[in-house]
């Protein structure tokens, strides 16, 4: 039997995905979350097989989540999205999750993949996977990205120049830099294209 926890911010959805899963024969639902801090803290008290985590949830993320979960359990996760961005996709893998998917697949397809990764195989969605490798790369330098990260709850320029040991004059320096590169106004606008370009 395969043990499954399904976090996922839309009731609606959550609900209807854990009574189809829950009519598979190999599939057992031991959890249901809200989000992301829930996961984590259900994932460690019911320690399932396979985590199915969306994307978009308050809090953490679901890439967030598996991230934290990597550390601690040897539970596989699969990271599902109505937004499939092929940045994303690459900072999923880059966190360790096992399968990637859009939430427009059935849940017959849901039940495949969580059986393939709970085996121990990864699984990406081949129209994410296409999507990526024709996506373009950052423009912007390890620096600049470690400032959109330092600020990217907001921080002043004052913080993110003490998070990072810099002055805050190189940090409105990079910012200005960053600004151009991505032909946007703001620090929140260019922080937003790097979160969905999977740069950050």
């Amino acid at each position: 039997m395969i043990r499954v926890l399904i976090a996922d911010d839309e009731v609606m959805i959550r609900s209807a995905l854990a009574a189809l899963l829950a009519m598979e024969e190999d599939i057992e639902v031991v959890a249901e979350c809200t989000d992301g801090e829930a996961a984590v803290a259900e994932a460690l008290r019911v320690k399932p097989d396979v985590c199915l985590l969306d994307l978009e949830m308050p809090g953490l993320d679901g890439v967030e989540v598996a991230e934290r979960l990597r550390r601690v359990l040897p539970t596989r996760c699969v990271v599902v999205t109505r937004h499939a961005r092929p940045g994303v996709l690459r900072r999923a893998l880059a966190s360790g999750v096992a399968g990637f998917l859009p939430k427009s697949r059935g849940a017959d397809e849901v039940a495949a993949v969580i059986r393939r990764v709970a085996s121990g195989a990864r699984y990406v969605d081949p129209e994410v996977a296409a999507d990526a490798l024709s996506d373009r790369r950052s423009p912007l330098t390890d620096r600049e990205l470690d400032v959109l990260r330092a600020g990217r709850r907001g921080e002043t320029t004052g913080q993110i120049a003490r998070t990072l040991s810099l002055a805050p004059g190189t940090v409105r320096n990079h910012v200005s830099a960053i600004l151009a590169k991505l032909a946007v106004r703001t620090r929140q606008q260019a922080t937003l294209m790097a979160e969905e370009q999977g740069w950050l």
